[in-house]
């Protein structure tokens, strides 16, 4: 599955890439310009996917992310850790969280 999001002159300025299979969607990136976050984009680019997913069947959500990028951000929209790697990379952690949608 991907959703883009455009500004209002069509140029592509987030987005979201993930992938059904077994009744689960992974999410594999999810990204919005640097300009834009903050406003709410990327909340609704992870909602869309989650209600598309939902629409094909899939009951549960996961996805990869580090400690200094997002875990908190899905953490807020009701995804829970189940599992974590301290030092991958050194220095900080990987973690694996998950969600039923």
């Amino acid at each position: 599955m991907f959703l883009l999001l455009r500004d209002s002159e069509i140029n592509v300025v987030g987005g979201l890439e993930g992938f059904i299979g077994l009744g689960w969607f992974h999410i594999g990136t999810l990204w919005i310009a640097q300009e834009l976050r903050g406003d709410g984009y990327g909340t609704a680019l992870l909602l869309a996917a989650e209600q598309e997913a939902v629409n094909r069947g899939c009951l549960h959500a996961y996805v990869f992310t580090y400690s200094f990028q997002a875990p908190g951000f899905y953490q807020h929209l009701g995804y829970e850790v189940f599992g974590e790697l301290e030092d991958f990379p050194p220095g900080h952690r990987r973690y694996f969280l998950k969600k039923t949608l």
